[in-house]
C-alpha cells in the first residue's frame, strides 16, 4: 500500500514495485462477475469456497464524480452480495497483492503451517503495516509473477493478472478486481486451513494506523466502522513522501484548496483501496477499490473513499462515532 521506492537498481527503469510511484495506473475490464457453476475447480488443494452470484437486487451506491470504483459487500451469513458494482473491473492492486504473497508463502507448509522465526517479523509487518521491503523480499524469494499465477489457479481467480500482463515487473502492478478480492477473503475465512486463517486474519485484525512508509492507513473500513474489523489497505500515486506523515492516533489532514488536475482517462490516476471484514465473526466482507484523477491529494482521496464506505449497507456493522 505504499508509496516509497523499494525495488532494486535493476528495476529502476520499470514501474515501482510498491504501491506508489509515478507510473500511470492501468485499469482493465472483464465481463464476468463470479464463476458459473461449470467453472473448473482450483488447481490444487485446499480449494476455495464457491463464489455465488450476487443477490437479486444489490443496493446501488453513489460514487463521487471523477472516481472509478469497484465495490463489493458480501454477507457471509446469507451467502449473498449486498452491494456489487463494477466488481469485475480490474484495478492496479497496489499492496493488496500482499495477501497473495502471504498465502503463496504459506501454501505448502502444512500440516502445521509454521512460519520460521527468521521470516515471521517480515510477514507480520507486511500484513499489519503494509511494509514494501518485506513484500519485495518475498516477491523475489518465491518467483515474482509465478506467485500471482499460482494463486490464480489455486483460488480460481477470474480477473487477477501478474505484472507482466501489463508489461511491468513490480508486484504493485498486479491486476485484480473486487470480485477476486472477495474470493480471496472467502478462501481465508471458509476454506483455508485453520493455522493459515488464524495467522493471516489475526494480522489483519491488528492493522496499524500508520504504514511503514508513514502514510495514514486508517481510511475506509477502520474509520467507518467500530471494531471488530480486519483491514488490508492499498495506495499508489500520491508521492514518495506523504504530505502529512502519519503519527499513530493523528487524523488525516484536510485537503489543500484548489482544483485537482483532471485525469486524461482511466489509464491515469492514483488508486486507494480498502478491503477486509466487518462485524462479529467477520460477518461481512467489504471491498472498495478506487481510482482518482491524477493530482488528487491523498487527503482528498481518503475523504472520498471513507465517505463512500460509510454509505454502504454492511450487515452486522456498527458505524464509527
Amino acid at each position: 500500500m505504499r508509496f516509497r521506492r523499494v525495488v532494486a537498481a535493476a528495476l529502476l527503469g520499470a514501474t515501482l514495485a510498491g504501491c506508489q510511484g509515478p507510473a500511470p495506473v492501468t485499469v482493465w475490464s472483464a465481463p464476468s462477475l463470479a464463476p458459473s457453476p461449470s467453472d473448473p475447480p482450483a488447481a490444487s488443494s485446499p480449494s476455495p469456497s464457491p463464489s455465488p452470484s450476487p443477490s437479486p437486487s444489490p443496493s446501488a451506491v453513489a460514487v463521487p464524480a471523477g472516481v472509478l470504483a469497484g465495490i463489493a459487500v458480501f454477507d457471509r451469513r446469507t451467502g449473498t452480495f449486498v452491494v456489487a458494482q463494477h466488481t469485475s473491473t480490474r484495478f492496479r492492486s497496489a499492496s493488496l497483492v500482499k495477501l497473495l504473497i502471504a498465502l503463496d508463502y504459506l501454501w505448502n507448509r502444512g500440516p502445521g503451517y509454521a512460519v520460521p522465526a527468521a521470516d515471521r517479523p517480515r510477514l507480520d509487518i507486511m500484513l499489519r503495516s503494509s511494509d514494501d521491503n518485506a513484500a519485495s523480499y518475498f516477491w523475489a524469494l518465491d518467483g515474482r509473477d509465478q506467485i500471482v499465477t499460482r494463486m490464480v489457479g489455486r483460488l480460481a481467480l477470474k480477473d487477477t493478472t501478474p505484472p507482466s500482463a501489463a508489461g511491468r515487473t513490480g508486484w504493485g502492478i498486479t491486476g485484480l478486481s473486487a470480485a477476486d478480492v472477495v474470493r480471496v477473503y472467502r478462501y481465508l475465512l471458509d476454506t483455508a486451513p485453520a493455522p493459515v486463517r488464524e495467522y493471516v486474519m489475526g494480522n489483519l485484525h491488528q492493522s496499524t494506523p500508520c504504514g511503514t512508509d508513514r502514510y495514514n492507513e486508517t481510511f475506509g473500513i477502520p474509520s467507518a466502522f467500530r471494531r471488530p474489523w480486519a483491514a488490508k489497505q492499498g495506495w499508489h500515486g500520491f508521492g514518495d513522501i506523504p504530505a502529512n506523515p502519519c503519527v499513530a492516533g493523528s487524523p488525516v489532514a484536510a485537503p489543500p484548496p484548489g482544483p485537482v488536475t483532471a485525469a486524461a482517462g482511466i489509464l491515469d490516476g492514483a488508486v486507494l483501496h480498502t478491503t477486509g471484514t466487518v462485524g462479529d465473526g467477520d460477518r461481512a466482507i467489504v471491498v472498495v477499490l478506487t481510482q482518482h484523477p491524477t493530482g488528487t491529494p491523498f487527503s482528498r482521496a481518503v475523504g472520498e473513499l471513507t465517505r463512500l464506505v460509510r454509505s454502504l449497507p454492511v450487515p452486522g456493522a456498527v458505524p464509527a462515532g
